[in-house]
């Protein structure tokens, strides 16, 4: 499987402007600049979209970890905070809720850690990766 977005820059990296596009076309010349990505502009940035890529990846691999020890979620809640810091990416911080009929806290935290160290997007970070967990 393949998919693929695509970024078009005008001017420069404080003044200029950009668009982002997805295949799916869920971004579809997506504004973002310096202002949305350094300060509070209108538009979104790459962290922001790195963020939700991690957040949706994580989630779903906890689903199909916890499908394999027998588990069904009936609700998965996943927040992810990047840390961007003199120019890298320093931190992907997951807080995850979820609900999970009949689990204990220890399967669910070794559940939590197998999706943390297992998603597709966990592996393409070069960075520390935290996982906070709340079973409800």
């Amino acid at each position: 499987m393949k998919r693929f977005a695509t970024a078009n820059w005008k001017g420069t990296g404080k003044e200029g402007k950009g668009t982002l596009s997805t295949q799916s076309a869920v971004l579809n010349n997506h504004q973002y600049s310096y202002s949305s990505r350094f300060e509070e502009g209108i538009g979104t940035n790459p962290e922001e979209l790195v963020a939700a890529a991690h957040a949706g990846c994580f989630s779903m691999k906890l689903s199909f970890v916890l499908n394999a020890a027998g588990f069904t979620a009936d609700n998965i809640d996943t927040r992810c905070d990047i840390t961007l810091d003199s120019g890298a990416i320093t931190e992907s911080k997951l807080t995850v809720s979820a609900s999970v009929p009949g689990i204990s806290k220890e399967q669910f935290d070794t559940a939590v850690a197998d999706a943390k160290a297992n998603c597709p997007i966990s592996k393409l970070y070069n960075t520390t990766i935290v996982a906070e967990a709340t079973l409800l």
